[in-house]
């Protein structure tokens, strides 16, 4: 448009030249030229693909209930198991976590106490994230109170459920929590199957800690270094009492396949879920008015169409 300006500009005066030209209607070409860009512009939108919707459903599905416990004990920092038990154990609890997508979980972190880190949920990312900032320093004693644990998880299902149930204890089981057999058992005893895995070794490893003066390990009242043994017995022992299986970390993935398949072969029960709609998308309509408007151009002529008879 501006070069056929310029060079009608050559010719003579706008002015003059709109005389002599039969026909001419000032700026119908800016409004065709304004047309075009509006459908262009209608294109580029399509193709981002604009979507509203979003909207919440309620929808019912079979779960089941399951807890899990992760020791935070400063005895799941010994490094008999790379790089340290505690960070093995978390990688773990997050494949299971992935794992049982479809159940309501819920995670306890127990040392000398036991916490509610989260209640029953289908919120998996939350679930992710806390196994993830677990750590030593969230304990308020230092100890590995299971029968606590255990306890805490019974208080948490909800009444009206006698089944459906289940309970991971990940621990090292360096315990001397003589009740925890006892409450694994009453556990059971209640709908509330217990599943146990072992994190570290038999040969066992000393058990670092962080001061301002660098990494010590800790001590017993002679002096000497502690060294904190796995204890496989206890981890048998609970699940024994639970109704459920037990499980060494060095097993790898084969641990997460088992229990899986247990926790599916538990009777579900109907909940409800929050499901998101799909989105709706609405680029047809811009691509719509964008065709349009380039037919309609089309369709305008240049000049007026002048009267032959005249």
């Amino acid at each position: 448009m501006r070069y056929r300006q310029s060079q009608r500009d050559k010719l003579g005066s706008h002015a003059l030249l709109g005389r002599l030209i039969d026909g001419e209607v000032p700026h119908r070409s800016h409004i065709k030229m304004g047309m075009i860009t509006v459908a262009m512009l209608s294109f580029i939108l399509a193709l981002a693909n604009p979507q509203w919707g979003n909207k919440k459903e309620k929808v019912m599905a079979k779960s089941s209930d399951v807890f899990i416990a992760l020791d935070i004990s400063q005895s799941m920092m010994a490094e008999d198991i790379s790089p340290n038990r505690m960070e093995r154990a978390k990688r773990l609890t997050q494949n299971i976590v992935r794992a049982l997508r479809g159940n309501r979980l819920g995670l306890i972190l127990f040392a000398g106490n036991a916490y509610l880190q989260m209640p029953l949920t289908s919120d998996y990312s939350a679930a992710e994230l806390f196994v993830s900032s677990a750590n030593t320093n969230q304990a308020g004693t230092q100890g590995t109170a299971i029968s606590e644990a255990i306890n805490l998880a019974l208080r948490s299902f909800e009444k009206s459920k006698t089944s459906q149930r289940a309970m991971i204890i990940i621990t090292d089981g360096e315990s001397h929590d003589d009740e925890a057999v006892a409450a694994a058992t009453e556990a059971a005893a209640n709908g509330l199957n217990i599943y146990t895995i072992g994190v570290g070794t038999s040969e066992g490893a000393f058990v670092p800690y962080r001061t301002q003066s660098g990494e010590q390990f800790k001590r017993d009242d002679e002096g000497n270094p502690v060294t904190s043994r796995l204890n496989q017995e206890l981890i048998k022992d609970l699940a024994q009492a639970g109704q459920g299986v037990s499980y060494l970390i060095g097993e790898g993935n084969s641990i997460i396949t088992n229990i899986k398949k247990e926790i599916d072969q538990l009777e579900k029960e109907e909940v409800e879920q929050r499901a998101f709609t799909d989105y709706n998308s609405y680029f047809q309509y811009l691509i719509g008015i964008g065709l349009l408007l380039l037919i309609i151009q089309f369709m305008i002529p240049d000049r007026k169409v002048l009267n032959p008879s005249l």
